[in-house]
């Protein structure tokens, strides 16, 4: 059996505006796979495919070995943040605990098992204590922890987070470091999307190159590279790894 995921020949994409084509890779367990590419390459595009945000056109998606499709439960996606609506009248453990809805159902209240891993993935990502602070009162690298909490407490076995550390300050950054690094240890696949290059040596096991197409995948000591570097962003890079 393939653990892991795997994706096999994936095409997707926004109408007939962009498509992304052709994707094959396969990620082990316990891996941190970073995705990176100029604008417009299709990373968010990949990740939100993977979720079932986007449909595929083409091509198979499997999690050790079953179609991903049929485990709902074991994928958890954190969009941009400036995709979410700050200004929804919800707290802090409001937020964390929909990651425990997925599990018990939308029309079951979540029971004291469900608030008990929300409150303690808040504690994992050092929120313990604002459980009841409305999520506009907290500052960016804040509120990209409380939603990956929320993925956390869902207990997912593939993490999606797209561009996690855009304006993201030093203290934050270490504790989405320390939580990303734990989640691939304790056994899950974590895959973001980064525009942060120096994030990539730094949090990633995996790099996969992308430019409308796969350009690349592999370890990153094998794919972040010069040569590849160059084939995935030509000239927009000043700066490229020996």
């Amino acid at each position: 059996m393939n653990d892991g995921l795997v994706i096999d020949d994936l095409v997707t994409g926004f109408g007939t505006t962009f498509v992304l084509g052709g994707v094959s890779l396969a990620a082990p367990p316990r891996s941190v796979v970073g995705l990176i590419g100029p604008n417009g390459s299709g990373k968010s595009t990949l990740l939100k495919a993977i979720a079932g945000v986007l449909p595929l056109r083409r091509g198979k998606l499997t999690l050790d070995g079953k179609p991903l499709r049929s485990q709902p439960l074991a994928v958890a996606f954190v969009p941009q943040r400036e995709q979410v609506n700050w200004d929804f009248p919800v707290t802090a453990f409001d937020v964390v605990l929909m990651g425990r809805y997925r599990r018990a159902g939308w029309i079951r209240r979540p029971g004291r098992k469900d608030r008990e891993l929300a409150l303690a993935a808040m504690a994992t990502l050092g929120l313990a204590g604002m459980e009841h602070r409305h999520i506009s009162e907290f500052s960016g690298g804040q509120q990209q922890r409380i939603f990956l909490a929320r993925a956390v407490a869902q207990e997912p076995r593939l993490v999606l987070l797209d561009e996690p550390f855009t304006g993201v300050d030093a203290e934050n950054r270490q504790v989405l470091h320390r939580v990303i690094a734990d989640l691939a240890a304790g056994g899950t696949i974590v895959m973001m999307a980064t525009h942060d290059l120096d994030e990539v040596t730094t949090t990633c096991s995996h790099v996969a190159a992308l430019r409308g197409r796969l350009v690349a995948f592999g370890k990153t000591k094998d794919t972040f590279t010069a040569p590849i570097i160059r084939a995935t962003f030509g000239g927009q890079v000043a700066v490229v790894p020996a």
